[in-house]
């Protein structure tokens, strides 16, 4: 169950709905969900929670969510109040694009609400305002990858709410004919898919892969961390981007488009990209779940028996990228302890699938992924074996700058042709000037 969500303002990077934007299709959908941090929990001291008092949650909680979860969440809420009766749950639905400056103005004036689903790489923005997680709200059932990006120094905050992960859409009727049964594991045979989708299948370009823009280099990130590089040091001090590895990795993604297997100006129009892969042109990409959703739509009846998913290419891993929401709870709550109860209700596996089927939101539960709803559809039963191996940016406050230096070193790589090694040197300096910020 899988619908498409609202469009979501860049450059900012939000989580997966904000970049699945209607007016642009999937083409600049690709390789992007919602994000945390890239590897270690940081430096800095950590923040001690408060108990959550016991009983029934009481009292008036207010919620703020953005797009579609926040019109779909007060139907869920009723429940919650019908097994707390002494409870009342108030959503208010916040409009992707307007909910980091809401946030910010909410914060400095004091009138934050109780609960607010938060955009993953906008953890480290709020995080000050954020109580730590209580030791009570148990996340051992909840994707690791996810949890990562609740840390941000070292503390929780919040709990992840639902998840996504990014995977390989191929059509598998034209893989076959291009002599290709099963899906490639590996960085080499997945570039000879691509070609062979090129020369034995009719395909114009073998695979849609971003050529640079806002969000560009972000989106690649399955190929950095699958290639063994990581972003920053193990203490979130530095940041790591002129090395051996990620080099590799660049110099593999560019070689792509060198050899023309995929478009150095791919079409951005909405609908284009899922027009290209129902028609065989373009017959590949990497993308989150509501790609599944979006070529029910392009392709009509019978379309999904022409198309698979498969776990992004391995070269050291087949690490992908990590998505989806978080649920906080702010310092300045008036019911927190309401608050966590109902944080902590909304991750039980089994309200997460009553989620799932109400929203098309993948659950942050493990246990969820057992119910037959999704463990008996085989394409999401590949999401949730993707979901075993993600990660996320850093949560650092300067990633959003250090990124759209990135992005303008790609677009160098990918359309002028500049040499890899002399675009990491360039980003590696201005990515010290800007500094971690810690």
């Amino acid at each position: 169950m899988f619908k498409k969500r609202a469009a979501l303002s860049a450059p900012r990077m939000l989580h997966p709905s904000a970049t699945k934007a209607a007016a642009i299709g999937l083409s600049a959908a690709l390789l992007l969900t919602a994000c945390g941090r890239d590897n270690g929990s940081g430096s800095g001291s950590t923040e001690s929670a408060s108990p959550i008092a016991s009983g029934p949650a009481t009292g008036t909680v207010t919620v703020w969510a953005q797009g579609a979860e926040g019109t779909a969440l007060p139907a869920l809420a009723k429940e919650f109040e019908a097994a707390n009766p002494g409870v009342k749950v108030n959503v208010t639905a916040i409009p992707w694009d307007a909910a980091h400056n809401k946030y910010q103005t909410a914060i400095a004036g004091g009138t934050t609400p109780d609960i607010a689903q938060m955009g993953t790489t906008w953890m480290s923005d709020f995080s000050d305002a954020f109580e730590a997680t209580p030791s009570a709200v148990d996340t051992d059932d909840i994707f690791p990858g996810s949890v990562k990006s609740t840390d941000v120094g070292g503390t929780k905050y919040g709990v992840p709410w639902y998840v996504d992960a990014n995977v390989v859409f191929y059509r598998s009727d034209l893989a076959a004919r291009a002599g290709h049964e099963t899906f490639p594991t590996d960085w080499d045979g997945f570039k000879s898919l691509a070609k062979d989708l090129q020369s034995k299948a009719g395909a114009k370009y073998g695979v849609a892969l971003p050529a640079g823009g806002a969000d560009s280099f972000q989106r690649i990130l399955p190929f950095v961390w699958s290639g063994g590089a990581q972003l920053v040091n193990k203490d979130s001090t530095k940041w790591t981007l002129d090395t051996p590895e990620l080099a590799e990795a660049l110099n593999y993604y560019n070689s792509f488009f060198t050899e023309g297997i995929a478009d150095k100006n791919p079409a951005t129009g909405a609908g284009a990209a899922e027009s290209a892969f129902v028609n065989g042109s373009v017959p590949m990409w990497i993308g989150g779940p509501s790609g599944i959703g979006e070529l029910e739509k392009a392709g009509g009846a019978g379309f999904a028996d022409k198309y698979k998913v498969a776990l992004v290419p391995k070269q050291k891993s087949a690490t992908s990228f990590a998505g989806g929401s978080n649920l906080v709870v702010f310092k300045k709550s008036q019911n927190r302890d309401a608050a966590w109860k109902f944080i902590q209700w909304l991750t039980q596996p089994e309200i997460q699938v009553k989620w799932y089927k109400a929203t098309g939101d993948l659950p942050a539960s493990q246990s969820a992924w057992k119910d037959p709803s999704l463990s008996g559809d085989s394409k999401l039963a590949v999401f949730g074996d993707q979901l075993k191996d993600v990660n996320s940016p850093p949560s650092l406050t300067t990633w959003t700058q250090v990124s759209a230096a990135a992005d303008t070193q790609l677009e160098q790589i990918v359309k002028a042709g500049k040499d890899p090694a002399s675009a990491l040197k360039e980003l590696q300096s201005t990515a010290d000037t800007i500094g971690t910020g810690r």
